[in-house]
């Protein structure tokens, strides 16, 4: 008799807030939802459920102790050396503009926008969780790399209040609070992973 529970206990659904390019998905409402049916899958990145049964997979907390506790910044550069680093790098950047553009392309898709950073940050954690993987890739979980991620991007709420818009602020926002509903998600999956049994023991009678 088959069995008719087929669905595990881990459910995570795909309430991804933009494209795989970093675009804002236009179905998408800047104030914490219900989350909306999934979109069809985009060929650049696959959603998968995490593997829930190999927390081995958790990658290693880099070691503090192997910098120097005293160790001192060196000195900035100096003004004109700034400058002439900041000309070099525009004159630089406008060739590459050059290059895009006689390619057909739009130069105006290599710039950094505040809601692309978040898009890239937001993406990264989805892959470290689990939730995403590149194409043709396996899904792996590392916890802490995804903790990290997440804390980053509640650092920048921190340290960016009041000088963000609206929208800008409400884009921030949604990501960390997917980002988190789906790292509680995963942990508690991980934790309710059934073990391996350990070895048997008796007497033969």
């Amino acid at each position: 008799m088959p069995d008719k529970k087929k669905d595990s206990d881990f459910k995570v659904s795909d309430r991804r807030l933009f494209t795989a390019d970093g675009e804002l998905r236009s179905t998408t409402d800047v104030e914490p939802a219900e989350p909306a049916a999934p979109p069809a899958p985009t060929p650049a990145v696959a959603v998968a459920p995490a593997p829930v049964a190999a927390p081995t997979a958790v990658a290693e907390a880099p070691n503090d102790a192997a910098l120097p506790p005293d160790a001192a910044a060196p000195p900035p550069p100096t003004a004109s050396e700034q400058q002439a680093q900041h000309d070099a790098y525009r004159q630089s950047s406008r060739d590459l503009d050059r290059r895009v553009e006689l390619s057909g392309h739009s130069a105006k898709e290599l710039e950094v926008t505040f809601e692309r950073f978040m898009a890239s940050l937001y993406m990264t954690a989805m892959l470290q969780l689990g939730l995403m993987h590149e194409q043709g890739g396996q899904p792996g979980v590392d916890l802490i790399g995804a903790r990290q991620t997440i804390d980053t991007l509640g650092m920048l709420a921190e340290k960016t209040k009041g000088n963000l818009t609206a929208k800008e602020q409400a884009f921030l926002q949604n990501c960390l609070y997917e980002l988190r509903m789906a790292y509680v998600e995963v942990t508690n999956a991980i934790a309710r992973a059934p073990q391996p049994p350990g070895p048997v023991t008796g007497t033969n009678g």
